[in-house]
């Protein structure tokens, strides 16, 4: 049972959601939103995330609330801990699983060696462009919108870093991955970039959000179970 009053939420919280698979990070701000709003009849409240996950990620999502809001541009700005899958061999429009494999190469001459080496050129600051099919803004229109519509755009790369990209296992032609990186950083561009530099494809198969600065997914709960825990009851997505 939460036992956090509406003085409390009014002052400002900063709750740690473990996000669902499927979920978009609006769906659950949302919720949360419905949830507190619901628990203390308010008909106003401030509320907000710090940094989006996809629909196909899970993991940490940062929301705050109340005065907190405030803190919400210092926080998006904090790095970022990810862990996921990438698959080697295939490509994607979307570099992910949110559209189908468009062209399959060949994986035979990826060794763990070449693998490890090939890193090495994603760390640090790189320059990254941007998945077309991505909720960045060109000419007041969302750059997904113009790739549903099939109309080619041009991108403008972007200066990232990444402090750690590491393997934590290969079993082609899926690769185990865990990254830390700046704000702005597109995971499913580094899967596309590393496929290319391995003179083969790559997209991004699964991506969890680990960390956000100091803040820690085992420290998370499900929408669902704040849910429950504010309201005392059970309560459906």
């Amino acid at each position: 049972m939460d036992s956090r009053t509406q003085e409390d939420f009014l002052a400002g919280q900063i709750l740690l959601i473990d996000k669902p698979l499927g979920w978009s990070s609006f769906q659950a701000v949302n919720k949360l939103k419905w949830v507190i709003r619901s628990k203390f009849k308010l008909k106003k409240f401030k509320i907000g995330h710090a940094g989006t996950l996809d629909p196909l990620a899970t993991g940490l999502l940062i929301i705050c609330c109340g005065k907190f809001t405030k803190k919400i541009p210092e926080l998006q700005g904090q790095a970022k801990e990810y862990t996921g899958t990438i698959t080697l061999g295939a490509t994607t429009p979307s570099y992910d699983l949110e559209t189908e494999v468009d062209q399959t190469y060949p994986t035979e001459h990826i060794t763990e060696t070449l693998l490890k080496e090939t890193l090495t050129q994603f760390i640090g600051d790189i320059e990254q462009r941007p998945p077309v099919f991505s909720a960045l803004k060109k000419d007041g229109k969302r750059l997904y919108e113009y790739a549903r519509e099939g109309k080619e755009v041009e991108i403008k790369t972007r200066n990232v870093n990444v402090s750690a990209f590491e393997i934590t296992e290969m079993k082609l032609p899926n690769v185990k991955f865990r990254i830390v990186c700046s704000k702005g950083t597109y995971i499913r561009s580094l899967a596309h970039d590393l496929g290319q530099a391995l003179q083969s494809g790559g997209h991004l198969s699964e991506l969890r959000r680990t960390k956000i600065g100091d803040y820690n997914v085992n420290k998370a709960i499900a929408p669902n179970i704040f849910a429950e825990n504010l309201l005392g009851k059970t309560s459906e997505s």
